[in-house]
This record gives structure tokens, sequence and C-alpha cells, in this order.
């Protein structure tokens, strides 16, 4: 979809369908883990985990929205969102880690935020101004 829009992409059209995939994928690994957590006996030790990657999942959905626009983005809200995300995939992940030896579940999605946060370390490559700083 992507290199079928009408106005070129802010950023290289491969990098930027990577970190379609990556989000999307933490996204759904996000979901599923949440809702994993809920179904496991101890469910009451997992409130935090459950909460994190309910976050984490929401970001992912709006992060990928406002990349998937192309036309006249505010490139500063976009890299303050990328920002954003990777700081959420970060927390989801090693929250995820501390119960990974326990649940697969955490252990698959702890992979995809890590996945996911990589991710958004490349695309921050191309942006060209810092957040806060004045882009005139």
């Amino acid at each position: 979809m992507i290199m079928n829009h009408p106005v070129k992409p802010q950023y290289d059209a491969e990098s930027m369908d990577e970190f379609l995939q990556a989000v999307a994928a933490c996204e759904q690994a996000c979901i599923s883990c949440a809702d994993a957590c809920l179904a496991e006996e101890t469910r009451g030790q997992l409130v935090r985990c459950i909460s994190i990657n309910n976050d984490c999942a929401d970001i992912c959905l709006v992060t990928g929205r406002l990349v998937s626009r192309q036309t006249a983005p505010d490139l500063k809200v976009i890299q303050s969102q990328v920002q954003t995300l990777a700081i959420a995939c970060n927390s989801c992940k090693e929250e995820c880690r501390r119960h990974s030896s326990k649940y697969e579940h955490c252990r698959v999605c702890a992979e995809a935020c890590a996945r996911c946060a990589d991710s958004c370390a490349r695309l921050m490559t191309f942006f060209p101004i810092t957040v806060g700083q004045d882009s005139r």
C-alpha cells in the first residue's frame, strides 16, 4: 500500500514496511499476552504485566496509524510517538522477561517487543530533527 500512495514516503519504503510489520506483530503479541495472563491461575501476580501489555498494544496501534499517514505529516509528532513506542516496548519487554521462565506467552511477547523497539531505533534514523528543537 505504501508504494501505491501518490505521496512519496517520508522514510525509506522498505524500512517503513518493516517498521509497520514489527508494530503490528508487537500489538498482537501484547494483546495475546495480556489475555493469556488473565487466563493464568496466578493472574494476580501478573497485573502489572497485563497493564503494560495493554498500554504497549494501544501505543502500537496509534503509532502504526501515524506512521502510515503520508500526506502532510507532522514529523515532530511522529518522531515523538515513535520514541514513546520504543519506551513502551522496552518497558513491556522487561516486564514480560520477568515472567518468561514460567510463561511462554511472556517470552514470545518480550521477543516481539524487542524487535519492535529495534525497529523504532532504525526508523528514528530517518528523522531530520530532534524532538523539542525548532524545525525552522
